[in-house]
């Protein structure tokens, strides 16, 4: 059974950093493209950040909003895909998610739970002096 398992959010200053952890269970990240969505009560969902596996080249996409402050990579030994978020905002606050289907091997992945198969429980992010 498929399982992604989000960590790493937490409290941080304006300006810091932070890295989001999603380990994939029962889902080879080399064959499929993950996406990094983000929602703050209240708003739409909004996709972040997307890999695509291997024979894409491990290809990358940003919203406009983090290009160029985020990074998102993977390591296929762990099955991990990571995001690494720089310089960080206040209106960066949100609940992340990590999400992927096998049905999507390119970015970007829409950011509906009726469109993506699997979703992790999501790891909150805040931004705040």
């Amino acid at each position: 059974q498929v399982q992604l398992v989000e960590s790493g959010g937490g409290l941080v200053q304006p300006g810091g950093s932070l890295r989001l952890s999603c380990v994939a269970s029962d889902f080879d990240l080399d064959f499929y493209a993950i996406g990094w969505f983000r929602q703050v009560p209240g708003n739409e969902r909004e996709g972040v950040a997307c890999i695509e596996g291997r024979d894409s080249g491990h290809s990358t996409q940003y919203s406009d909003s983090v290009k160029g402050r985020f990074t998102i990579s993977t390591d296929s030994a762990k099955n991990t895909v990571y995001l690494q978020m720089n310089s960080l905002k206040p209106e960066d606050s949100a609940v992340y998610y990590c999400a992927a289907d096998k049905a999507w091997r390119h970015c970007p992945l829409p950011p509906y739970s009726y469109a993506i198969d699997h979703w992790g429980k999501g790891t909150q992010v805040t931004v705040s002096s």
